[in-house]
Parts: structure tokens; sequence; C-alpha cells
């Protein structure tokens, strides 16, 4: 099995004085990546610990599908996240 495993950092629009949820446009967005899990395009999905990068494990064929789709959401045209990287992900152990 394998995925694609997303970083996305936050952008020069990330306002820090705001949780995740007090961004601009953050309903929009929610409901964006809520859409992209529905259709199995997202797998899993969160924020990292360093609270200024979040994680996508994606069921893609390569990156430019993934920046195509991601460049949709909400966050990524007002310049609060942006993809930060893109790896395959081969998965050998569980699943």
């Amino acid at each position: 099995m394998r995925y694609l495993a997303v970083t996305r950092s936050r952008g020069a629009a990330w306002d820090p004085s705001l949780d995740l949820d007090e961004q601009a446009g953050f309903a929009e967005h929610a409901a964006y990546m809520n859409a992209l899990v529905a259709e199995g395009f997202v797998v899993l999905g969160g924020p990292l610990d360093d609270e200024a990068s979040t994680l996508l494990i994606v069921d893609a064929p390569d990156g430019q599908a993934v920046r195509a789709r991601l460049a949709g959401d909400p966050w990524t045209a007002m310049g609060l996240l942006e993809v930060s990287a893109v790896a395959e992900w081969e998965i050998l152990l569980g699943g």
C-alpha cells in the first residue's frame, strides 16, 4: 500500500495571536478538507505538535495532483497554509 505524506506549513497570512479555529475562513477550510476526506483523497490529517505544520496522508498519484487539489482549499488561496513537502510513503506495517 502506498500513500503520499504531505506537510503543510503556515503561510504569511497566519495570525499567530489566534487559535486554529479563529483563523479567517476556518469554516470554509474545514468544509473543504472534510470533503476531501469524504471522497477518500485525504486518509488522515491534522496538526503536528510543532503547532506550525500539518501532516496529511493522501491517496494521490503524485505531488502535482496533491498541489492541484490543495490549491482549492480556501486557506491556500488566503495564504494561511502552503505545501512544504510531499513524499511517497509505503506502508509495510499494520493496515
